[in-house]
């Protein structure tokens, strides 16, 4: 059953394999940055790798902080751009309507972001998407150059706003030391937060999540813009046939790599060598230069790591390591809630209550685990089911009709 003219939830057929090769790859990275802060008091957000680990844990920490954090939610981002591209096409060529499917699409993703951050884990990004949606919705009738360079210079003109924090800040005598000499926690609120995300309940911890993200909503007034941002250069890398044609762009991909890659990493690196947090950077002014450096960076480098992706892909070895992976991407949204899930219920005190029991590198091998897992999971869900099950909840909302869940039955020999 489809909409009118043929506007319907695609089937694996016509899918683009690549894109979900590099969902799964994206959620991978997301995991591995997003599992420290199931058993981290949100408090402490932004301060940057905490002190005194185990030389092991250290090292797990800072190869996740130069290599993965930042870079992934920034590939995730990009993705959410293609996926708006290739549905307004395929509206185009059946003749319908975007605006109506795209809004029901957005609000309810509104909707399951909102329910995720209270229930489950206050570190959501699905409602973040969904504000950022509508802006990639208002900006869809620019050309596809124009959404690049307008996706690039707001981002950097964020970041740009960064480095003017910085220099504004660095003016104020006196401001690192005092940074640097901050008493950790001073009121209390992450030690409090800590034990009752360790030891409480479903209903207190519910309390502590509300709690959390009302503190941390203000971070949208500056991630709904630069996601925006990213959503218009992904959309442009479908609509210039990047995406649509990986072959055909291999020196395109190529270039990529040798110029963003060491681009991306020596600014990685060079963040990293002013600090890894607050105190280590010598106070609040190093750490926000450090951080600003990171997000210069991060997008080169997640540039990078698409177009190695890309390259491998367009391999016939390459392919099929990929094309293994792709089934956890097919159902992204379904396996990113599950991570959550999986994550509140390992270490909160409703479940496991592992918070603060497992070391960073026990976190990496435990979020390796657990994506091994979902790719098998997914492999033996879409043998069965079309879609994943959130994904096919999501589909009948935003098209107005409920498609088909089931794969057909084999025909008989």
């Amino acid at each position: 059953m489809t909409e009118r003219g043929g506007f319907a939830p695609v089937d694996a057929r016509e899918r683009i394999g690549f894109m979900d090769a590099l969902r799964a790859c994206a959620l991978l990275g997301i995991l591995l940055v997003n599992i420290e802060w199931f058993s981290r008091p949100w408090q402490e957000f932004g301060e940057g790798i905490a002190p005194g680990l185990p030389a092991l844990d250290m090292a797990a920490a800072l190869g996740i902080h130069v290599f993965v954090a930042g870079k992934f939610w920034i590939l995730f981002s990009l993705l959410f751009g293609m996926g708006f591209a290739v549905m307004a096409g395929r509206a185009a060529a059946a003749g319908r309507p975007l605006v109506g499917p795209y809004l029901r699409r957005t609000l309810v993703l509104l909707a399951i972001g909102l329910a995720h951050a209270l229930l489950q884990w206050t570190g959501d990004i699905l409602h973040t998407y969904a504000l950022a949606a509508l802006l990639l919705l208002a900006m869809r009738g620019l050309q596809p150059r124009s959404r690049l360079i307008a996706g690039l210079a707001v981002y950097y003109g964020l970041c740009a706003l960064l480095l003017l924090a910085v220099g504004l800040a660095s003016l104020v005598p006196g401001s690192d030391a005092a940074g640097a000499g901050l008493e950790q926690d001073p009121t209390g609120a992450a030690a409090e937060a800590a034990r009752v995300y360790a030891t409480g309940g479903f209903a207190e911890i519910t309390a502590q999540r509300a709690s959390d993200f009302a503190r941390f909503a203000g971070y949208n007034l500056f991630l709904v813009p630069m996601a925006a941002a990213l959503f218009l250069i992904g959309s442009w890398l479908v609509d210039s046939g990047r995406i649509r044609d990986l072959a055909a762009y291999r020196r395109f991909f190529a270039r990529t790599l040798l110029l963003c890659g060491p681009a991306g990493l020596g600014l990685a690196l060079w963040s990293a060598a002013i600090g890894v947090s607050v105190e280590t950077a010598g106070g609040e002014v190093g750490w926000l230069l450090a951080s600003t450096l990171m997000s210069i960076g991060a997008l080169p480098l997640a540039l990078a790591y698409l177009s190695a992706l890309a390259l491998a892909w367009t391999s016939v070895a390459g392919a099929r390591a990929l094309a293994w992976l792709a089934p956890a991407g097919r159902m992204a949204l379904t396996n990113y809630l599950l991570q959550s899930l999986a994550g509140t219920l390992l270490f909160y005190g409703y479940g496991f209550a592992l918070w603060g029991r497992i070391g960073h590198a026990g976190l990496v091998m435990l979020a390796l685990a657990v994506f091994a897992l979902q790719v098998a999971a997914s492999h033996w869900w879409l043998a069965r089911f079309r879609f994943g099950p959130v994904e096919w909840l999501w589909r009948w909302a935003t098209y107005g009709i409920r498609p088909p869940l089931r794969q057909p039955a084999a025909p008989a020999t």
